[in-house]
């Protein structure tokens, strides 16, 4: 018979679920102005930084409306300044009483008028520079660049769509759990950051990242709560709208006494193992299944310093005898070895 000793390990406890990638942001890049492409500074699928010259429209006619505004500053300035000396003068002038006080009050209105003309002409400047800005069209953030769909001497409106930009990391992956998990789940996330694994399928490694959203209700008709993971996705193995296989530790066992699920027997008595016992008999340890995962369960109800019996035991009674793996028969010199895996008849 094989036998095993126990090992203690901390243990996750994993849910398994199948989700889908999204984008933190996706923008659908819109001219705000009716123009004409001038030039396309990028191409379809390059990636690009926050920023980042994307198109030109046709900007003459606003460089000429932002020239017009500016030259409307400069004579505002100019008569202001001309306005003001006269002023300055009739005060001088209605001092030597050479003037009237209405002369020089009329002056004073003029001068106020003037610079209010003179910030109005400096406020149209600015919407004339904000307007000259719509022909510039800049990455709103970092990703990559989707299909393009105008080309220069495109005439485009605000309705035109141009591009998107996809940002590709961070990225999220969306999947729903039981509500059964629900409680577990939150518990985890109270004490710190909760591990998430996604697994695209095939040969490529799963990628690691955390829990960043748990949805504030439980949807009744499934039965199920909305939860998102955030990826790093340095290396792009995740791409939007792909499906993945998600694993989520809920909670982790410490220091947990760890058997082959090939020792457990399950009957209408309950949940037990044999352990070999010092003097070759049998013992049966009832057990409890905490949780399973590959060829291994964790358990409780064992010391963790047994001699675990993962083979031979279908016919095991308690107390019966056992030949472990590789014992030799004890008898008269030169008897051969037994065979590796014999059992006594007691067995």
């Amino acid at each position: 018979m094989n036998v095993v000793t126990p090992q203690r390990q901390d243990v996750g406890v994993d849910v398994a679920s199948n989700g889908t990638v999204t984008p933190q942001r996706t923008v659908d890049l819109r001219p705000q102005t009716t123009s004409t492409i001038r030039q396309v500074h990028i191409k379809e699928g390059q990636f690009v930084k926050a920023g980042q010259l994307m198109f030109s429209l046709d900007d003459r006619s606003d460089r000429a409306s932002v020239a017009q505004a500016q030259a409307e500053v400069a004579r505002g300035r100019a008569t202001l300044a001309d306005l003001e000396r006269q002023y300055k003068r009739s005060g001088e002038l209605f001092a030597q009483k050479f003037i009237a006080q209405s002369a020089v009050d009329t002056l004073h209105s003029q001068v106020d008028a003037a610079r209010a003309a003179l910030a109005a002409n400096s406020a149209a400047v600015q919407a004339s520079q904000v307007n000259a800005s719509y022909t510039a069209i800049r990455a709103p953030m970092a990703g990559r660049v989707g299909a393009i769909n105008v080309y220069p001497g495109s005439l485009v409106q605000p309705a035109t769509s141009l591009t998107t930009v996809t940002q590709l990391a961070p990225i999220d992956v969306a999947f729903t759990l039981p509500e059964s998990n629900l409680a577990s789940l939150l518990a985890a996330q109270k004490q710190g950051t909760v591990p998430v694994e996604a697994s695209t399928g095939g040969d490529a490694k799963p990628v690691t990242g955390q829990l960043s959203f748990v949805d504030n209700t439980v949807d009744p008709t499934s039965g199920t709560i909305r939860v998102k993971a955030q990826f790093g996705n340095g290396d792009g193995l995740l791409w939007p709208g792909q499906y993945v296989n998600t694993r989520v530790t809920v909670r982790t066992i410490k220091d947990a006494v760890v058997i082959p699920q090939s020792a457990i027997i399950i009957n209408a008595e309950g949940t037990f193992v044999y352990v070999a016992e010092h003097d070759g008999t049998a013992r049966m340890v009832p057990i409890t299944r905490l949780h399973a995962f590959g060829l291994n369960a964790a358990v409780t109800g064992l010391a963790g310093n047994e001699q675990v019996i993962t083979e031979g035991k279908q016919n095991l009674r308690p107390g019966g005898k056992v030949r472990l793996a590789g014992a030799r028969q004890q008898g008269k010199p030169g008897a051969q070895d037994a065979p590796a895996a014999r059992k006594d008849k007691a067995a």
